[in-house]
């Protein structure tokens, strides 16, 4: 796990053909908008959410945010002792975020 600022976050998600944006918040948060082509899966869902990361593809890297970089963090840390060798944390999460949100499909 790296937290990685939006910059570096950014830079290398574009970069990356392997990535899987995830967004950990609530579905209240989610509907204030999301990155574009997230995946929500949320933290606080306990089991139900790491039996989702479970059926994740462990071989792809994924940039995790939520609201302020406290629950991404700790979602990476679940995905690094569930086996995710590439996980990334946005740090100041979705507070700080200067770039577009669309609406959660």
């Amino acid at each position: 796990m790296k937290d990685l600022s939006q910059d570096e976050w950014v830079e290398q998600l574009k970069k990356d053909k392997n990535a899987v944006v995830l967004d950990v918040r609530t579905m209240d948060e989610v509907e204030d908008g999301v990155i574009e082509n997230a995946m929500h899966l949320d933290i606080y869902k306990g089991q139900e959410f790491i039996s989702a990361l479970e059926k994740l593809d462990k071989t792809k890297s994924y940039y995790v945010y939520c609201r302020s970089g406290n629950r991404s963090g700790q979602a990476c840390a679940i995905m690094d002792e569930l086996g995710f060798k590439k996980a990334y944390n946005l740090d100041g999460g979705i507070l700080q975020w200067t770039g577009d949100l669309v609406s959660y499909k």
